[in-house]
């Protein structure tokens, strides 16, 4: 099955690598451009666009999925695209390119945590089990049915950068199961129940620590914004 992966952090790399490791031809990987990295501002690929040139797999960086970019997608044909953590929205005129659509690895356990910063957001709500699921990706915000699902326990100590870490492994696994149940013809996604959550994404002003909460609350905020944007 033809393959279209679409993601930019480092979490994205364990997906990636996941996939081809499950023998999927993965045509092209979307990511977004270069961009300036540490005191000197190198101009720097993603850790996903690093990762596809090791593998050899051709790369379109777009900052967006506009019109040039929805082109580039449907000149590889891809059978199904997978996405985790591209940072950006897809277009209905991209959704309808691949006929299996686009599934969506997304860190929490929908619909609880829509949104950019689900795994920072369960910390500082102090949730004792948080996950991952893989769902069909549609306009809606993180609104899509749902293929497949884990669960992680959020411990005392963790932060959202561990956490994130053991999902971005965890997560990976469960991506490339929910393709291959798609291609056997054995996917059966099913609509989101519970209650809704959104997690917006993280601003500096998250950060900010008043010291006369209690502490667990302190304990939570300060772990969720680490190792980004960082409490002060």
């Amino acid at each position: 099955m033809r393959v279209l992966f679409a993601g930019t952090p480092a979490v994205a790399v364990p997906s990636l690598d996941a996939l081809v490791k499950a023998g999927f031809d993965v045509v092209a990987v979307l990511t977004r451009p270069d961009a300036p990295v540490g005191r000197k501002r190198v101009l720097t690929p993603s850790p996903v666009a690093a990762r596809a040139a090791e593998l050899g797999i051709d790369v379109i960086r777009a900052a967006k999925v506009d019109a040039d970019a929805t082109a580039r997608i449907s000149a590889v044909k891809p059978d199904v695209a997978a996405i985790v953590a591209y940072g950006g929205l897809v277009p209905p005129a991209a959704l309808g390119i691949p006929r299996h659509g686009w599934v969506n690895l997304h860190f929490s356990l929908l619909p609880a945590w829509r949104g950019a910063a689900p795994v920072q957001r369960s910390v500082m709500a102090g949730d004792d089990i948080t996950g991952a699921v893989t769902f069909q990706l549609e306009e809606g915000l993180d609104t899509g049915p749902v293929f497949g699902t884990l669960t992680e326990t959020v411990g005392p100590e963790d932060t959202a950068g561990e956490l994130l870490e053991r999902l971005s492994h965890s997560g990976a696994v469960l991506l490339a199961q929910t393709l291959s149940a798609i291609e056997a013809g054995k996917a059966a996604p099913q609509p989101q129940t519970g209650e809704v959550s959104l997690a917006p994404k993280l601003t500096l002003e998250d950060g900010r620590l008043t010291w006369t909460h209690p502490a667990l609350a302190i304990s939570r905020q300060a772990r969720g914004v680490t190792p980004e944007p960082g409490a002060w």
